[in-house]
């Protein structure tokens, strides 16, 4: 689409990347511009499941060698490991809170009497074996989509069609589930986007391919209904959106320990390029992290913008 008379969204969002923390460090440090280096975050942030995508991120950021961290607290009470006199704490994002500093396996030491560490301690980046399931989180993912008036449909196609989102025509309106118990409850939600998948692939592919297609919308490709919601970058190149795309995808389905087509995508793409695409930092991974709680648990409606009439 073009945009008459004024840059694209897309531009005049990146032009306020600098104001963004985690995006500095592609605007100005340059860190992680390499494709080696990107994809070894990538491959940290992964295997650090135990922690936001965000979080995850801003750990690396701050101690790329951190095996597992924890709060003083609960080193002391789970553990039985105190923090060692000039230890390194880092700074995460709390929720429902502004920050919480955490200590990394390394500066801890053992209190008498401490149990020996546990695996995930001792071995956070374990491979896991065996064939994941994700029924529960496809299903839960695709009635959490509802809240933000994304349709999700199936449609028999060839192997090699995987799926796409698109803006819907408007002029109805989708049920969203806000309520259980004692009775269903529902809210009305704007028929916003369709997002197709294909019906022959397996729940792993069509999974693979809804966090792929949600990630497009959560980075804002298609624009946004509101700003509070996810930023308006429409007008990025095709490139930059796919690679955006397929980051997101590959941190969510490995996180989650499914095989994924973002893997090949990836590796192909940083055995033809030094360099990474200009993409945001910070929206791939607030995409990423949103994606993965829309799998866990259902999620409460959208804030609508308050209407504020003329004169008041």
């Amino acid at each position: 689409a073009a945009f008459e008379g004024s840059a694209s969204p897309a531009i005049s969002w990146n032009e306020e990347s600098a104001r963004r923390g985690l995006d500095e460090l592609f605007s100005l440090t340059r860190q992680y511009k390499s494709s080696k280096t990107y994809r070894g975050l990538l491959d940290f942030i992964a295997r650090f499941r135990f922690y936001s995508p965000f979080n995850a991120m801003l750990i690396h950021v701050q101690m790329d060698g951190a095996r597992f961290v924890a709060p003083p607290h609960r080193w002391l009470q789970q553990y039985r490991r105190s923090i060692k006199p000039g230890g390194h704490p880092l700074v995460i994002l709390q929720p429902m809170g502004p920050v919480l500093f955490v200590f990394d396996v390394s500066d801890t030491i053992p209190e008498e009497n401490a149990p020996l560490l546990p695996r995930e301690v001792t071995n956070p980046f374990e491979v896991r074996e065996g064939k994941v399931k994700v029924v529960n989180e496809l299903e839960l993912t695709i009635k959490n989509a509802c809240r933000d008036g994304v349709e999700v449909s199936e449609r028999v196609a060839g192997s090699q069609s995987a799926g796409l989102i698109k803006p819907a025509n408007m002029g109805r309106s989708l049920d969203f589930q806000i309520k259980e118990r004692p009775e269903p409850e529902f809210v009305q939600i704007p028929l916003r986007y369709e997002l197709l998948l294909n019906a022959s692939h397996s729940d792993a592919a069509k999974y693979a391919t809804l966090v792929h297609e949600l990630g497009h919308l959560y980075c804002g490709h298609l624009g946004t209904p509101d700003e509070r919601w996810w930023p308006d970058r429409r007008g990025l190149p095709y490139d930059v959106a796919e690679f955006e795309a397929e980051s997101i995808c590959y941190l969510v389905c490995t996180r989650l320990g499914i095989d994924n087509p973002s893997d090949e995508y990836l590796a192909c793409f940083m055995k033809a390029n030094k360099e990474t695409l200009p993409i945001s930092l910070e929206c791939v991974m607030k995409a990423a992290g949103l994606i993965e709680q829309m799998g866990r648990q259902r999620l409460k409606p959208r804030k609508e913008k308050q209407k504020v009439e003329a004169g008041r």
